[in-house]
């Protein structure tokens, strides 16, 4: 009971005073320019995800950010050899099934012997996983877009010093005629 009124009365006068961050000076001309004009930054996320779109890597590559062209390729290349793999079995249970069926019912595959129904479950597996691969393939390339408009559009993105916070709990607000007392939090970005 003490420790619930000890955190309510902290809460209390966290609250009762406002709370203001610390002002950064400015020394000489330690300034950071402004960023480039809204049109300038736009045509340079287009040309990354274009160019990404393209050829995979490339966006990554007008970004800047090397370290990320062979995750990307890495990521592809495991798919395709996932759907490689999986198209070639698909296609070896499914020749092993069409000859089953015309050879009455069963049929040697890997130096065993299947019946039709293990035929194509085995057939209808690999084709599932085949499938599964396409659509990681296609995943891992739309990632692969986003990635680079996404750090083209940070690449210009200004994170400086002066980020500050205004905790105002005593703030007045009209509404139809009568004033309420309400809490007010400020978050200044410049």
């Amino acid at each position: 009971m003490i420790k619930r009124n000890l955190i309510f009365a902290f809460l209390f006068l966290i609250l009762i005073f406002k709370t203001y961050s610390q002002n950064d000076t400015i020394i000489g001309d330690t300034v950071k320019p402004a960023a480039k004009n809204k049109k300038a930054i736009y045509s340079g996320a287009r040309k990354a995800t274009i160019m990404s779109a393209c050829l995979p890597g490339l966006g990554q590559i007008y970004n800047k950010k090397y370290w990320k062209v062979p995750i990307i390729y890495a990521g592809l290349g495991g798919f395709g050899y996932m759907f490689y793999t999986n198209n070639n079995k698909y296609n070896y249970y499914r020749a092993a099934l069409l000859y089953s069926v015309d050879n009455g019912g069963y049929a040697i595959a890997d130096n065993r012997t299947y019946a039709t129904d293990q035929l194509q479950t085995l057939k209808i597996n690999y084709k599932k996983f085949r499938d599964f691969s396409v659509i990681g393939i296609g995943i891992f390339y739309l990632i692969n877009i986003i990635d680079a408009n996404v750090d083209a559009h940070l690449k210009t993105f200004d994170v400086s010093d002066d980020l500050s916070i205004n905790i105002d709990p005593w703030q007045t607000i009209s509404s139809e005629g009568k004033f309420v007392t309400g809490l007010s939090i400020k978050l200044n970005f410049k």
